[in-house]
Order: C-alpha cells, then sequence, then structure tokens
C-alpha cells in the first residue's frame, strides 16, 4: 500500500510528456554509442535514422502526456495498456511502420503515468516503486505478444525482459542507469554527453538486453558485454583518448549487426527520472 498525503495541485501533464519526449531526443543525440542510431550515422540498423527517431519521440508526446493524466487518476493497467497501444499505432504511422520507440512506449510511458499519480497524491516514493506497488501484478498477468521479439527471446533464452524489469520497480534504472549518469559526470568533469557514453556502457555491461539476445544470442549477448567491460575497464570516458575506442567498438557492433536497444530506452528512462527524482 502507498500511504498518500492530499492531493497536491493538479500535475502539468504536458511538462511530464516534454521531459519525456527530450529524454528521448537526448538518447539519440549521444555519440557514440555501440550499434545504435544517432545523428552521426543509422548505427546497425537499416531502417531508421536519426531524423525518424525524433519524429517518432515527437508523435508520442500527447500519450505520454494522456499517460501522466491517467496515472494522476490512478487507472489502472489496463486503462494505461490501452493508451500504450494507442502510442504504438500512432508511432507506426509516423514512421511507415518502422518500430522505433515501443519499448520506449511501455517503460517511459509507466514512468510518465507514475509521475503523474506522485505529483498528484505525493507518495513520496521514488517512481519505480509507484509502477510496482500499483501495476505490478497486473504487469506480469497481462497479455502477451505472440511474435514480438521479446517474447521470442524469453523463449529461447529464459530472458526476464522489460515485464519483470517494470513490475520489479525497475531496478536497472535505479541501481545501475541512475548511478551511471552520476559517475560519468564525475568521469567527464561534468560532459553531459560522455556521461551519457559512460552511463550506457554501464548497462550493456550488465544488463541482459534482450535486443542483444534477439539479433545475436547468447554470443552476441557476451561480445557485447565484454566490449563494454573491456571500455570500462580501461578508464572508460575518464581515458584521453575515450571516443576513439568507443568508435571502434560502434564499428564492431554494426558488423555484427548488434544493437543494445534495451538499454538505449534504460538511458532514456534514467535521463527522464533525474529530471524528476532530483
Amino acid at each position: 500500500m502507498i500511504a498518500l498525503r492530499s492531493p497536491g495541485e493538479r500535475p502539468d501533464h504536458g511538462r511530464i510528456a516534454g521531459l519525456a519526449v527530450a529524454a528521448l531526443h537526448l538518447e539519440v543525440n549521444t555519440y557514440p554509442k555501440p550499434g545504435l542510431v544517432s545523428q552521426i550515422d543509422n548505427g546497425a540498423h537499416h531502417d531508421m535514422d536519426a531524423a525518424l527517431l525524433c519524429r517518432s519521440a515527437v508523435t508520442l508526446g500527447p500519450y505520454f502526456a494522456r499517460l501522466a493524466a491517467a496515472g494522476a487518476g490512478a487507472a489502472s493497467m489496463n486503462r494505461l495498456r490501452m493508451i500504450g497501444i494507442e502510442a504504438e499505432e500512432a508511432m507506426l504511422s509516423a514512421t511507415g511502420g518502422v518500430n522505433t520507440h515501443r519499448g520506449a512506449i511501455f517503460g517511459l510511458g509507466l514512468l510518465c503515468a507514475a509521475a503523474g499519480f506522485r505529483e498528484r497524491y505525493r507518495p513520496g516514493i521514488s517512481l519505480g516503486d509507484i509502477v510496482r506497488t500499483l501495476w505490478a501484478t497486473d504487469i506480469i498477468r497481462g497479455p502477451i505478444p505472440l511474435h514480438s521479439h521479446g517474447t521470442d527471446v524469453a523463449r529461447k533464452h529464459g530472458a526476464g525482459g522489460a515485464r519483470v524489469e517494470a513490475a520489479a520497480g525497475f531496478p536497472s534504472l535505479y541501481e545501475k542507469a541512475l548511478p551511471a549518469l552520476d559517475e560519468g559526470m564525475s568521469l567527464a568533469d561534468g560532459h553531459e554527453e560522455a556521461a551519457r557514453v559512460h552511463a550506457i556502457m554501464r548497462l550493456i555491461a550488465s544488463v541482459e538486453d534482450t535486443n542483444l539476445l534477439y539479433r545475436g544470442g547468447q554470443g552476441g549477448l557476451a561480445f557485447a558485454q565484454g566490449e563494454a567491460r573491456r571500455f570500462l575497464a580501461s578508464g572508460s570516458v575518464g581515458m584521453r583518448d575515450w571516443q576513439s575506442m568507443a568508435v571502434a567498438m560502434h564499428r564492431g557492433f554494426v558488423s555484427r549487426r548488434l544493437s543494445p536497444g534495451g538499454c538505449a530506452d534504460l538511458l532514456a528512462m534514467a535521463l527522464f527520472a533525474r529530471e524528476l527524482e532530483r
């Protein structure tokens, strides 16, 4: 149970949505990220580029606002799921059928709903704890897509994926991504983009990314994690020539068609949560 205070002022759903869209833009504008799309190149993706990702992010803004409003009303997971389905349909329409942000709709969408709830009722707990307390049971019991990448990976490799992560209150966000952003800021003397690179390297090194498993199997995941750990052990963004090493890693991921999309979603979620959890 969540101990609620008296309702506060009506949450600014537009502000919450704006922070979510801004977080997606910051993720795209980070380089070098191994295998991922940026303003520099398309990474391991033949069907999307930075402009498409940015257009997709803007398209999702009104749906993030609706999710925040639904959260402020303590909506059921079924209601949140319906808004998410509409957001996915809008995304596919805007991108010509390309899945640019399905994972972000789920993860960032839940955080937006939690942000709406927290600003309305001021429970004094994290966004992740709100998600876990209000919606975990229905997240786990909800319908499972028959042919999604996450479902395929869970079937083949036994990976928990985004559903298990969300139901647990996003431990990878709070225990890995957010601390890594702070660590990166320290290593890079306050350089924001370098801190984001460090954070995604930390995530690649430690998270069982289902996108990596889908594209490369256990061997691809092991390669990606090993490369990220080597980068971190060499000093990460504190190295004098860290960009060159990161670019070489990026090219290695691209040649193997590896893209850590789950880690990219977690980075965007961390950037969003950092603005609201301070």
